[in-house]
């Protein structure tokens, strides 16, 4: 039954429309960009998971806010033919939605003063867990919520647990009425929802006999419960309350205990079921495993198989240039670079070490690994995706680079590609005068020392004026402000 008799689409807050797909459907009916989406076939929209929902039929009419006036548009759906709607937000009632525990291990809440507004929210959205794999710990979901996910079967959700135990959790969560996870789980299974958890793994609280219980319960309801990620907590020098983090033995008593329960659950659900997270290996400097351990789990955003994956990859690039030096005859693939500098942040610089030289070997050129410390959140956040570009700034202007300055892509993981103190790679190049590549695998570097990079940050272009560009020779960059 639709609910658009309920609502009041004068008021009601839609989708803002910033592109449309050329060839759509939109396109043809000519809705345009600065359009407000309110509802489809008399179903309002909340984001853009109704969206998908709601448009999946052959006929639809669509109503838009244009200029204040709400207008209706009719449309016939081509099979395969997409809608066509950008919006600016995934979320239309409200940006995202807030989480209701006050977890001591939150990042939130140790976040350094002065970051920018956004890093300051504690999001806990369903939506988000559906859309983008997003871990929620479900304690904020009203009726109207449960709901959707039934009704719209939004499968699989990702679900952050960390103990079983009811007062157990309600205690790390710091929520008194943080519902049975068990429960809600079941009530998912049974509306065909899957779902994937992690236990953020703490020191002295939710460690030992309740790891094991937390890994058994959820074991007990396969296959609705597809994966258990076992993360170690990361706290930055803000932390207030007693927490720890691990220290590297009781990291690896942590690892081989969950390493010793894959076999038996690949003997029962002939997947591993539960999975140590990338740093749990690093830490220990344990091997990482091969890429079939991970059974096909897609839970790369939650530190699983990354490792595995560079590696793989290297072993591919490392084939490519193998080839180039029988076709090359021993020319150089420089053209005038003659030093490369990494940076990475101090969890992955042993790893990035050994691959570097591996490269450098190859190549001729000349690698150095910059390993750079987390001033602003303290030492024992050593992840590179929460490298702060003023500490970048700060210890290479100590040490100098080489004729070119190799990033971790992941530093800058935000749609207006900066880092969290808001520095940008144009602002690292221009302060270092050298030019930048941002590089995820050994295959971005490759591309970036033979020319092939399709974006250069060159020194001396203001910020926000980036276009895929090629290198040119340190000797030809005093004298270029854009790469040609």
């Amino acid at each position: 039954m639709p609910l658009f008799q309920e609502i009041d689409l004068n008021t009601y807050a839609g989708g803002q429309i910033v592109a449309i797909e050329p060839g759509s459907v939109a396109a043809e009916i000519g809705l345009r960009a600065g359009d407000e989406l309110l509802a489809i076939n008399d179903n309002p929209v909340e984001d853009v998971i109704d969206v998908q929902f709601y448009a999946a039929e052959e006929f639809l009419t669509l109503q838009v806010r244009r200029d204040g006036e709400i207008l209706r548009f009719a449309a016939e759906r081509a099979y395969n033919q997409p809608l066509g709607l950008e919006f600016d937000h995934p979320t239309f009632d409200t940006d995202i939605r807030r989480c209701n525990n006050l977890c001591e291990f939150c990042f939130v809440l140790q976040m350094a003063p002065r970051f920018r507004r956004t890093l300051y929210i504690k999001d806990d959205d369903y939506r988000y867990s559906f859309l983008f794999g997003h871990y929620v710990t479900l304690t904020n979901l009203s009726d109207h919520d449960w709901w959707r996910i039934e009704h719209m079967q939004l499968s699989p959700l990702y679900v952050s647990v960390h103990v079983t135990d009811l007062e157990a959790r309600r205690r790390y969560l710091r929520n008194k009425t943080a519902p049975d996870i068990l429960q809600q789980i079941r009530w998912l299974g049974e509306r065909g929802i899957e779902v994937h958890t992690q236990i953020v793994v703490t020191p002295e609280v939710n460690d030992g006999r309740w790891l094991e219980k937390s890994i058994a319960d959820l074991a007990e309801l396969w296959p609705t419960v597809q994966s258990v990620s076992v993360v170690p907590v990361g706290l930055t020098k803000q932390h207030k309350y007693q927490m720890r983090t691990h220290t590297p033995k009781e990291a690896a008593v942590t690892l081989d205990y969950v390493e010793s329960l894959q076999p038996k659950f690949l003997k029962r659900f002939s997947v591993r079921f539960v999975y140590p997270t990338d740093e749990w290996y690093l830490v220990t400097n344990h091997l990482v495993p091969a890429l079939d351990a991970y059974d096909g789990q897609e839970l790369h955003e939650n530190g699983l198989g990354m490792v595995r994956n560079f590696l793989d990859e290297w072993e591919e690039v490392k084939k490519e240039i193998g080839d180039w030096r029988l076709e090359a005859r021993n020319q150089s693939p420089i053209s005038g670079l003659k030093s490369l500098t990494f940076v990475t942040g101090t969890l992955f610089a042993p790893t990035l070490r050994e691959t570097a030289v591996q490269f450098q070997n190859l190549t001729g050129a000349k690698v150095t690994v910059r390993e750079i410390k987390n001033e602003r959140l303290g030492g024992t956040i050593t992840a590179a995706g929460l490298l702060m570009g003023q500490d970048v700034l700060a210890q290479l202007k100590a040490v100098g680079v080489g004729d070119l300055l190799l990033l971790p892509r992941v530093m800058f993981d935000h749609p207006d590609r900066i880092a969290l103190d808001d520095i940008s790679p144009q602002d690292i190049a221009n302060q270092l005068g050298r030019p930048i590549v941002l590089a995820d695998t050994m295959g971005d570097v490759w591309d970036a020392l033979i020319g092939e990079s399709q974006v250069v940050y060159q020194p001396g272009t203001p910020a926000g004026d980036n276009i895929p560009l090629k290198l040119l020779p340190p000797d030809e960059l005093e004298n270029n402000q854009h790469f040609s």
